[in-house]
């Protein structure tokens, strides 16, 4: 019986035969240090434990971040001591995606840290990131920005140029010598979640104008990877 199924000698490739590949979604790379996050939420972000399943506490998801690079590389690109700023809007339940987000790269990246930057924190580059190529709809813009994450004892300041003004803290448990830890989860910033909150939470950026002094904040150490 004849077959339908076209044989073809290689993956078809509608690129210039004398383009050079990009190797975007190939490129090694990692990122350890850590991430804060401030939202909306009036009590802890309900996504931590429900995987995005569960709406915030206020219908839609407001958040900014601030992630701090210890040690990372992009293929042979080093990442280290820089740091990212983030705006994040979801319009209802994390998991349903049509996510917008707005990205700020530390002003000392040089031009290949930058793009590095942009591949991961937009999903480019798959790996832990690879989800926001997915649920991200729009991002709304890059910027450079002189970007400072300071740890001042427990606390955590996070400022973006005149953009983002926040100061994130551990929430007080019974004993004060031990953070308040959501352990063992399957979210994808990682799985050890510190619930916190934040005493400042100022964000003046892409015509968004908040202020989520006193929500749901969180903190988590952060160990990821690409492309797999």
């Amino acid at each position: 019986m004849a077959s339908d199924r076209i044989e073809v000698a290689a993956k078809i490739d509608n690129r210039h035969p004398a383009a050079m590949k990009s190797g975007l979604g190939t490129i090694p790379w990692t990122i350890k240090g850590e991430l804060v996050l401030n939202c909306n939420c009036t009590v802890f972000c309900p996504c931590v434990v429900s995987l995005g399943m569960h709406p915030p506490t206020e219908g839609h998801c407001q958040t900014w971040g601030g992630v701090r690079i210890d040690t990372g590389e992009y293929g042979d690109v080093d990442l280290s001591g820089l740091n990212i700023g983030l705006l994040i809007e979801i319009p209802g339940m994390m998991s349903r995606g049509n996510w917008k987000v707005g990205l700020f790269i530390d002003d000392r990246a040089t031009d290949a840290q930058f793009n590095a930057l942009v591949d991961i924190f937009s999903g480019k580059a798959k790996g832990t990131t690879g989800l926001f190529s997915v649920l991200v709809g729009e991002i709304v813009g890059v910027e450079r920005q002189p970007i400072q994450y300071i740890n001042e004892g427990k606390e955590r300041r996070i400022t973006v140029g005149r953009k983002i003004d926040g100061v994130v803290y551990p929430v007080e448990g019974k004993n004060a010598d031990e953070e308040i830890m959501i352990s063992n989860t399957k979210y994808w910033m990682g799985p050890d979640i510190t619930v916190a909150t934040a005493s400042k939470g100022r964000v003046r950026a892409f015509g968004r104008v908040w202020d989520f002094d006193g929500r749901s904040a969180e903190i988590c150490q952060i160990d990821w990877h690409g492309p797999r």
